[in-house]
């Protein structure tokens, strides 16, 4: 019987997807909920489009953009393995707000491939800048494509991070801030649970320069929220990860909230995430406060 050469099957899960041309846009027909609907971006790949999932409401709009970024991991396997995101729940609170709602699916992870460009790199060396910023770029790219459509409002975008996607929200806080209006980062951060223990970081005082780093350029406000049992990072790890964004000239208003489920980190994909947070995120987007109506 012969062995499988696991160098050939991480060369598989990497490699580019073989195609003619690279298209864009809209590839499936809208659906439920919220006009589901399958569209390609583009990634720092030239030969890749990212796959991604939009959801909006109904009419022509323009509509205001929202970005969510998702989480990551440094497993290969795991990232090859990984469903196309969704965050229905944060999407169905976002278009009944009258956002359009983009979920890009980054390079490297699920029926995207191609060559993993956030890498940290070993625990001990992780350079957490770095993959911030590659991060950061794709979100950006995705963005500022779908900003070109005639039904998204090319103004006061929004980008929602979640975890590593939360981190390359906030290497995104030097950007416009006439194209995104406001960063929302769920416990962001990279290196979190390191060798699968809960509580654990890798190099966490790299990551805490990193966010300084982030800080100095950033013209964008940031909130960054993260549930009472997180235990990739902890309120505390967060409240310093983002003391250290203000350090170097950021705006990060963090806050605690209640603890959802087994595991705070994964609160943003629950339905009872969403609504522990509504209240932060409503303030947080800026959103005008329901008017109460005086009874006849």
């Amino acid at each position: 019987m012969r062995l499988f050469n696991v160098s050939a099957l991480l060369v598989l899960l990497t490699a580019s997807p073989a195609c003619a041309q690279v298209t864009f846009g809209a590839s499936g027909p809208e659906g439920e909920p919220f006009r589901r609907q399958e569209w390609r971006v583009p990634s720092p790949d030239t030969d890749i489009a990212a796959r991604a999932l939009l959801f909006r409401p109904s009419g022509p709009g323009p509509f205001r953009l929202a970005v969510i970024a998702h989480a990551s991991t440094q497993n290969v396997l795991r990232r090859a393995q990984m469903p196309q995101p969704e965050y229905r729940a944060l999407a169905a609170f976002l278009v009944a707000r009258g956002f359009a709602v983009l979920v890009p699916e980054r390079l490297g992870h699920g029926a995207t491939g191609g060559r993993y460009v956030e890498d940290q790199g070993g625990c001990d060396e992780a350079d957490y800048a770095r993959s911030g910023r590659a991060t950061a770029e794709e979100i950006s790219l995705a963005l500022d494509y779908l900003q070109k459509q005639d039904f998204i409002r090319r103004d006061a975008a929004v980008v929602i991070g979640h975890s590593a996607g939360g981190w390359g929200a906030l290497a995104l806080a030097n950007a416009d801030p006439k194209a995104i209006a406001a960063i929302i980062a769920f416990a962001p951060g990279r290196g979190g649970h390191a060798n699968d223990e809960p509580n654990k970081i890798c190099a966490p005082h790299t990551l805490v320069a990193a966010a300084a780093e982030f800080g100095k350029g950033a013209r964008i406000p940031v909130t960054s929220l993260v549930a009472a049992n997180d235990s990739y990072f902890a309120p505390a790890f967060s409240k310093a990860l983002a003391d250290a964004f203000r350090s170097g000239g950021g705006k990060d208003d963090v806050r605690t909230l209640p603890a959802v489920g087994s595991e705070g980190h994964w609160m943003i994909e629950l339905d009872a995430g969403v609504q522990a947070a509504s209240s932060e995120l409503a303030r947080a987007l800026n959103l005008p406060k329901p008017v109460a109506t005086k009874k006849p």
